[in-house]
């Protein structure tokens, strides 16, 4: 029997969260092909098998807290691969022949109020082990915030169903003290839905707090003509696409339109470490990517040194892993400056909050026709864009941040001079 146990994650990440399990006991296993899910504070990560065989035991179940090096399952490696839930039923049923007859039954019959016995605890974690759920019952236990550890099935094979569960939920309810019920019980005449967190949406609620509350955040804004900027990429998204198999977009012109103003302004490509100031010589843009899990920011590297395409082609990458789930934790560390688009959207201004360490991001907005002063009699409707810059006034003077955000604003006004920048 091999026992799998969970791997090194990442460094600074020690534990995760069981998310799913991909085999369930009764399974054969080729080596290499992934068990179970961990979802961790930044990306999701699966964990093979070892060597090839049969899983016939999960540790822990969705929704259970896992530190590195826990054992989460065991494999038989001596298992045939014709081996299966079928085999995997018939070895509990011919265990199950061999128990006294009544013994599910008298732990079925305990009293609630009974004190456990070490032998009754005993009992219970082997009727853990060997309990299965489909995945609609795993899903509606996740829902519900229960563990299916905590669960005793009906099903003598140890099956785990929906009315299991709201058995379950419906016994915890009954011992919650008064109060605590009183303040539980909802208004059927304004339903509402309890969601428990995820891992990665408490983790981004705490570091955009934290980030508030230990930097001196200020926000800055400019407008940004987007005429020329237009008018360039109009004429060459075509040929752009048909040489680089990638589309033109405004991502790559405000990339490169950061790295500019990071080179003029360096405190803004900078970080603080008690009480010194790191200046990075290195520009590694953290691009912010929304997914149905949340927020992450995987990182453009060395965006100094791509040219238009390859930064484009980055970002489109980064971006798939991100919504594919398949981002590694190195994809997310080390960047030195955030750009955040809430134009796509439709978020016309906003005050985009720091992603510590960095003490810069940009926020980009959505591009909307307004009217703009040509001179003292006429007016134009040009495309407009309005930019922000939060910063963190502890090492960033205002100065320093106005002439940043400038700098953004004529270099994307003057996509031309981005060829100089490079």
């Amino acid at each position: 029997m091999i026992d799998i146990k969970v791997p090194e994650l990442a460094e600074s990440v020690t534990e995760g969260t069981v998310a799913e399990w991909l085999k369930q006991p009764g399974d054969y296993v080729e080596k290499g092909e992934d068990l179970v899910e961990l979802e961790t504070d930044k990306v999701n990560v699966e964990v093979p098998a070892e060597s090839s065989g049969v899983l016939k035991t999960q540790h822990f179940h969705p929704g259970d807290t896992v530190k590195v090096g826990d054992v989460i399952a065991s494999l038989d490696e001596t298992a045939q691969e014709s081996s299966g839930p079928e085999a995997a039923d018939s070895e509990t049923e011919s265990t199950r022949d061999k128990e006294p007859a009544d013994a599910s039954a008298q732990s079925v019959e305990k009293a609630p109020e009974q004190e456990e016995t070490p032998g009754s605890q005993a009992d219970k974690d082997v009727l853990a082990d060997r309990s299965v759920a489909s995945p609609a019952a795993r899903k509606y236990a996740r829902e519900k915030g229960i563990a299916l550890s905590e669960i005793e099935p009906r099903d003598p094979l140890g099956r785990i169903r929906k009315e299991d569960i709201d058995e379950h939920a419906a016994k915890a309810t009954a011992k919650k003290p008064a109060a605590e019920e009183e303040e539980d019980r909802d208004d059927p005449a304004k339903p509402v839905e309890r969601i428990r967190m995820s891992r990665r949406r408490k983790t981004i609620a705490n570091r955009l707090v934290d980030a508030q509350q230990t930097a001196a955040m200020l926000t800055t804004f400019n407008e940004v003509d987007m005429t020329n900027l237009m008018a360039l990429r109009n004429r060459w998204k075509e040929k752009f696409q048909e040489d680089h198999g990638v589309k033109l977009g405004f991502m790559s012109f405000f990339t490169k339109a950061v790295v500019g103003a990071l080179k003029k302004y360096p405190y803004v490509n900078a970080e603080i470490d008690g009480d010194e100031i790191i200046l990075k010589k290195y520009y590694d843009v953290s691009i912010a990517v929304s997914t149905e899990d949340g927020l992450v920011v995987p990182v453009v590297r060395d965006a100094d040194r791509l040219d238009f395409a390859g930064i484009e082609n980055e970002v489109n990458r980064l971006a798939q892993k991100a919504h594919d789930k398949k981002l590694a934790i190195e994809e997310l560390q080390g960047g030195s400056f955030t750009i955040t688009n809430g134009g796509v959207f439709g978020s016309l201004w906003s005050t985009p909050i720091l992603n510590a360490p960095q003490v810069g991001i940009l926020g980009m907005h959505k591009t909307q026709m307004r009217p703009v002063a040509i001179d003292n009699e006429n007016f134009e409707n040009r495309p407009m864009m309005y930019i922000a810059l939060s910063y963190d006034h502890r090492i960033i003077d205002g100065k320093d941040a106005v002439g940043f955000l400038v700098k953004v604003k004529e270099l994307i006004e003057n996509p031309e001079a981005l060829l100089l920048e490079g």
